[in-house]
């Protein structure tokens, strides 16, 4: 097949959710003999950098210039325009100069348009197979994020933008098909929206590089938590977990190293660093720190989807303790790789009992193995994708 690829974001280097995913199946679907075109945004000199690695994949590769200022002109728009601004953000004049060319120029079999944010581009276009991706039910993430906001200023922001989102999400309904990575979010766009043409397309996990090593279940003195450190949803865990539920672990196990290991960490996570927590900004590999940790945590009070944090750290076999954000659309029950805690007293606590017993780290990270093993390896899921494409354009259901 001939299939063209929207993406918000330069999908390389791969070390963040939103390019991570692009990247991987892009690659898959390369290597099964698909012929693939970018079209993109290059918002930094390094997105101009990725072009010769993507084009390893692509047949042809349209970075187009989307400078933040440039970006921040485009949701002074908002005034007069309801979109939500994550969506105004990336509405760009040249941009959809060059899809009209690369449609001119091309008969493409199908479209995968990735993002909310990209959904105006293709929304009226029905001569073409049209896929979209959702990373996560945009809504339902703007909701968490509002109704966890401490500061008056942000939440009032913070539920204009999710009114927004909420108000032009059916758009979902104008794609011939609409992907989503969890059940959660399914079942959610389903209810809110009377949303029909829904498919479930998991978050990956590159099982090569993020396999099982001689991990150590001996030691338990690590607990790791790793993400893009400019990431809201990541920043409000970290920052909580030091807050209200690492003093309850410290007052069993006084010496526990928190490493928060990410790039971009803002100012307000830079300051957690010292008296047993380490930040430690980009890691290059980050396999490397999931096998030096005894638990990884993932105390996520809002977003929505699957988390890469929690399946990369399954697919090595370290244990988690996770939130029901991470942990929901796994499909998974507590203790098969991971356990789900939404308070601090019980999310302590099973950190704790995983401190506490060897034998159960062991056990729940031999679980959290197979779990991804069967279900969340990048091939299974490229050839889900690959199984949707066929549906669309062959007409068979």
């Amino acid at each position: 097949m001939k299939l063209l690829f929207l993406a918000n974001r330069t999908p390389y280097p791969p070390y963040r959710g939103d390019k991570l995913k692009i990247f991987h199946l892009a690659k898959r679907l390369a290597a099964k003999g698909h012929e693939l075109h970018l079209l993109s945004f290059a918002q930094c000199a390094a997105d101009r950098e990725a072009q010769a690695e993507l084009e390893r994949i692509f047949a042809s590769v349209n970075l187009i210039q989307l400078p933040p200022w440039k970006s921040a002109l485009h949701c002074l728009s908002a005034l007069w325009d309801p979109k939500p601004l994550q969506v105004l953000y990336f509405q760009d004049a040249a941009f959809r100069k060059a899809l009209l060319r690369l449609l001119e120029e091309h008969h493409f079999d199908a479209i995968h348009v990735q993002h909310l944010r990209m959904a105006p581009y293709l929304a009226g276009q029905h001569s073409i197979p049209r896929i979209l991706d959702l990373p996560d039910a945009f809504s339902l993430y703007w909701q968490r994020r509002a109704a966890s906001e401490r500061n008056f200023f942000k939440r009032l922001f913070q539920q204009a933008e999710y009114r927004r989102v909420l108000h032009y999400e059916p758009v979902i309904q104008a794609y011939d098909m609409t992907l989503a990575c969890s059940d959660e979010d399914i079942q959610y766009l389903r209810k809110t929206h009377h949303a029909d043409k829904l498919r479930l397309l998991p978050n990956g996990v590159d099982l090569t590089h993020f396999a099982p090593r001689a991990h150590d279940y001996s030691h338990h003195h690590t607990l790791l938590f790793t993400g893009n450190m400019d990431y809201a949803p990541n920043v409000d865990a970290v920052l909580y977990f030091h807050a209200e539920i690492l003093p309850l672990i410290r007052r069993y196990h006084p010496q526990i190293r928190f490493v928060i290991a990410g790039q971009h960490p803002l100012p307000s996570v830079l300051a957690l660093a010292g008296k047993g927590v380490e930040v430690t900004g980009f890691v290059k590999d980050l396999a490397e720190q999931y096998n030096a940790a005894s638990v990884v945590v993932a105390p996520l009070r809002f977003g929505a989807g699957t988390q890469n944090k929690v399946l990369e750290a399954m697919a090595m076999g370290i244990p988690v303790v996770c939130s029901e954000i991470g942990f929901a659309g796994l499909g998974i029950a507590q203790g098969q790789g991971a356990f789900r805690q939404n308070n601090p007293e019980d999310f302590a606590q099973s950190v704790l009992d995983l401190l506490e017993s060897e034998s159960l780290r062991c056990d729940t990270g031999r679980q959290g193995i197979e779990v991804m093993r069967e279900r969340f390896g990048w091939d299974a899921i490229t050839t889900r994708l690959e199984g949707y494409f066929e549906e669309l354009t062959t007409g068979k259901s």
